[in-house]
């Protein structure tokens, strides 16, 4: 496009809006000239790629539009990567992984789910890596609830903001939807189905052989989801629901009104015995509850505490 006024016939002088004009246009013209001047390198791209984990072409991009300024670059792929997350809140996420680890002394342990969209993201290295690094985060810093691991700011970010960079680096909707820790004597960590299932056991002593018997019965706790670890700590509302199933069966197999109650005890011994942990018959030896199991191991051994988390529950 010509910014120069074309002189024609008797019009030897500009006028003053053409000058204007004029003016105008060569400012536009220095500003694209002074951006074109900017060289981004394969060195700068790469450079913004380590600090940032963004794509090649994300920080080709980024770095073009902040003309070269990495900071500014840095703020660009973040806002790219809040508004990736934006668009995608409605997506479903229940693929990912479930972390669990302990701290060295064995003391505490935590479980982190960390969620996306495919399994393809699951798998990938640099995903499971960071889920760990949350996993790591949480040992470290001791949280006392999702909320607060969120706060958490191990590089001088949040990691919230820093989960929302890693939307804008994978391109899918990921956020940690689950967070449980545990403390005991003896904490064991243990993880199944290649990161589907995490399980927290803590013990109320530590054995010699304890990282061996904690995962015999978090293996048992993986495969049989015991939804308590004794009778008496059952949720009073989960014992009223089973009553009432049970009665509402006896009555419709037509047994007698007077032996609904004792044959509904019956079965609530029953559930006792399937869904609480140390009454369960263990998994490795069916001769034996998990609560014998234990105390062969070690006479009073028993489980205060447990956590399990299946990806995607």
């Amino acid at each position: 496009m010509a910014c120069l006024p074309q002189s024609g016939g008797n019009d030897n002088k500009f006028s003053f809006k053409k000058l204007q004009d004029h003016t105008r246009c060569g400012s536009v013209l220095n500003k694209e000239n002074n951006m074109s001047t900017v060289q981004i390198t394969a060195a700068d791209v790469n450079k913004l790629r380590q600090q940032t984990g963004a794509g090649m072409m994300d920080c080709k991009k980024a770095l073009t539009e902040a003309n070269g300024d990495f900071e500014a670059a840095i703020d660009y792929l973040r806002k790219k990567g809040a508004k990736v997350a934006a668009s995608r809140q409605d997506r479903e996420s229940n693929e990912g992984v479930v972390i669990a680890k302990t701290t060295a002394d064995g003391k505490r342990g935590v479980i982190v789910e960390f969620n996306c969209e495919t399994d393809f993201v699951a798998k990938n290295a640099d995903f499971v890596a960071f889920a760990n690094s949350i996993a790591d985060l949480a040992i470290a810093k001791n949280p006392s609830s999702l909320e607060q691991l969120l706060d958490l700011e191990p590089n001088g970010e949040k990691l919230a903001d820093s989960i929302i960079s890693q939307i804008g680096k994978i391109g899918e909707k990921v956020g940690v939807s689950k967070f449980e820790s545990v403390t005991g004597e003896k904490v064991i960590a243990y993880i199944h189905g290649n990161y589907r299932l995490g399980v927290l056991v803590a013990l109320s002593s530590n054995p010699s052989n304890a990282d061996e018997v904690g995962k015999d019965v978090a293996m048992q706790i993986a495969a049989m989801n015991p939804v308590a670890i004794d009778k008496g700590d059952v949720d009073s509302k989960i014992i009223e629901r089973e009553l009432e199933i049970a009665k509402d069966v006896i009555r419709a197999e037509g047994k007698p009104e007077e032996m609904v109650e004792k044959i509904a005890a019956g079965k609530l011994n029953k559930f006792y015995k399937d869904s609480t942990l140390l009454n369960q018959e263990f998994v490795k030896d069916s001769s034996k509850t998990v609560a014998q199991f234990l105390n062969d191991v070690e006479k009073g051994l028993t489980v205060t505490a447990f956590k399990r988390v299946q990806l995607g529950a």
